[in-house]
């Protein structure tokens, strides 16, 4: 009976569960000292709002229908997720998944709005986008040795500044918004496949959504189940060990970077081509969603089907702070127990690491009392 708890215990799927879950816990619990600190009356209010998010409404209707808002904008979380979990399996940190995301929105709408093609030219339009930025980091890290990181983060705010002077082509006179979906271009919204009418008529759920869930699974498939998944893996262990076995490993590199940049960029079509959101071409700042992908790939245990469940917290969470009593905090506060569950995203891997060293401490110290007690015997 104690070997089943062991290997469960060593189980990698049960560790990153394990691990994600005291991340949540301790995120919470901080976060509630520091509402507590601020201002104890209504601590118990806010966090509690946090947690329920569109429960704290007390018609069906209006929780079905914020529900969804919060789903249509988990899928491009979990597109980002999936762009940097999968960078990750192959040795890399794609740091680069908010510029990619970036040129992502901007071919989406420029073709959307400008050249006003339909939805599924807009949609590979943000792929291709976004994996041609990816693939120039691949590029520089397989001909030159520039890290990724470094490259990644240049490439952020060329693109975000890139992005927008090329939609001030397609924005409101009045206003530094791009025009809406609605007005100018119909065809170019994402098909709502009648799952809209499941909740309470919100016009912006759709096809996004089982998008995102199926791309999960084919990422899990194509990195656990094929050969290429092998070969990207194998290149990101050892670029030397795989090039001595046959291996192509600068373009693997590069693969890797297109494939993680193309799903970046297809979460920015997913969140923008179905409506909910114009961009702002006066925005000075690289948007959070991409690095929120860092945290969500990391909470799920670098798994894609664990980064579905990530993502979906993860935005579930940063929707709940805006029911958070703006008279007793700063408007501030939701954004601040977010960052620190976040930040504490980061420390699943450190846990998971501290597990196994304490199994194999404690597995050491069973063998060593087993030992001694045959030795008695004899």
């Amino acid at each position: 009976m104690k070997k089943e708890k062991t290997s469960l215990l060593r189980n990698g799927a049960v560790q990153s569960l394990l691990a994600s879950l005291l991340c949540i816990i301790l995120g919470l619990v901080v976060g509630y000292i520091a509402l507590l600190l601020i201002n104890p009356a209504g601590a118990n209010g806010a966090i509690l709002a946090i947690v329920e998010n569109f429960m704290t409404y007390s018609k069906t209707t209006a929780q079905l229908r914020y529900f969804g808002s919060t789903l249509v904008k988990t899928a491009p979380l979990l597109m980002c997720s999936l762009s940097v979990l999968f960078a990750y399996k192959v040795g890399l940190f794609n740091i680069g998944a908010a510029g990619q995301y970036v040129v992502g929105t901007g071919a989406a709408l420029y073709c959307a709005l400008g050249l006003k093609l339909p939805w599924f030219l807009c949609l590979i339009a943000a792929i291709l986008a976004g994996a041609a930025l990816g693939a120039i980091s691949g590029v520089l890290k397989a001909y030159c040795n520039v890290n990724e990181v470094i490259s990644c983060i240049m490439l952020n705010w060329i693109s975000l500044y890139a992005v927008n002077m090329v939609l001030t082509l397609v924005k409101e006179e009045t206003s530094p918004y791009t025009f809406t979906l609605a007005s100018t271009n119909e065809g170019a919204l994402l098909p709502s496949l009648g799952l809209g009418a499941l909740f309470s008529k919100n016009q912006y759920v759709g096809l996004a959504i089982p998008l995102a869930i199926v791309t999960a699974v084919l990422v899990w498939v194509l990195l656990e189940k094929t050969k290429l998944g092998y070969e990207l893996k194998a290149t990101g262990c050892n670029k030397s060990a795989a090039k001595y076995c046959g291996m192509r490993e600068q373009k693997n590199l590069i693969l890797t970077m297109a494939i993680a940049g193309g799903l970046a960029g297809m979460g920015a079509a997913m969140l923008f081509l179905s409506g909910f959101e114009q961009w702002q071409c006066t925005q000075s700042a690289v948007p959070a969603m991409g690095f929120n992908g860092i945290a969500a790939a990391f909470l799920g245990g670098l798994n894609p089907i664990g980064a579905i469940f990530s993502s979906y917290f993860i935005q579930h969470i940063t929707n709940g702070g805006a029911y958070v009593d703006k008279t007793m905090y700063s408007s501030q506060i939701s954004d601040f127990i977010s960052a620190l569950i976040i930040y504490l995203c980061g420390f699943v891997l450190f846990f998971r690491t501290a597990l196994n060293a304490w199994l194999n401490r404690r597995d050491e110290k069973k063998s060593a009392a087993a030992a001694g007690k045959g030795g008695d015997g004899k």
